[in-house]
């Protein structure tokens, strides 16, 4: 069950743009992200650490990602809930670790390629992260507040968007044109 975001919620909302110089028809970024290499998505940020695509019970396609977001350790369950060749909404209960121990945080991640002329098109990296009830609790039992959880997040999810939306977009334009990963 998808937890809304909220002023009493919301840990972060990072977006970020980048080119691709190719044609929106050559584009998939469905194809693109289900079908992602592990060796590629590391490429894409010294913070990513493993991903590898499965399916819900449900058959849903979900891709698992593991990464590092600032100092917490994040595996991520995104489950497309949309998904498109311009667009994929991914949203993840994911697992945040840290010294301090384990809890949740809600992901939702959306891709999104809008064309810009007959030869290039603009990539929206979108990720909006919302604390989960086990988060709640988590931050009481550490005395965090809400603001200070929040700003760390944010400061983490900017930084890290800034570093993977440029290799994202670079990595979508080869597979557009030529089939094949690589940035």
């Amino acid at each position: 069950m998808e937890i809304k975001q909220t002023t009493e919620n919301a840990l972060s909302h990072s977006t970020v743009k980048a080119i691709i110089n190719a044609p929106i028809e050559k584009v998939n970024i469905a194809d693109w992200l289900f079908n992602l290499p592990d060796e590629e998505y590391q490429r894409c940020s010294t913070a990513h650490i493993a991903a590898g695509f499965t399916r819900t019970l449900a058959g849903e396609p979900m891709s698992i990602n593991v990464e590092t977001i600032g100092n917490a350790l994040i595996i991520q369950h995104y489950v497309a809930t949309e998904y498109r060749a311009d667009y994929c909404r991914m949203l993840s209960v994911s697992d945040a670790i840290t010294t301090n121990g384990r809890s949740k945080v809600q992901v939702l991640w959306e891709l999104r390629a809008t064309k810009l002329d007959d030869q290039t098109c603009e990539y929206t990296n979108e990720i909006h992260a919302t604390a989960t009830p086990e988060f709640f609790e988590f931050m009481k039992v550490h005395n965090i507040s809400l603001t200070q959880a929040a700003h760390d997040r944010q400061v983490a999810s900017d930084a890290h968007n800034h570093e993977e939306t440029p290799l994202f977009a670079k990595s979508i334009e080869k597979k557009a044109l030529t089939g094949s990963y690589g940035i």
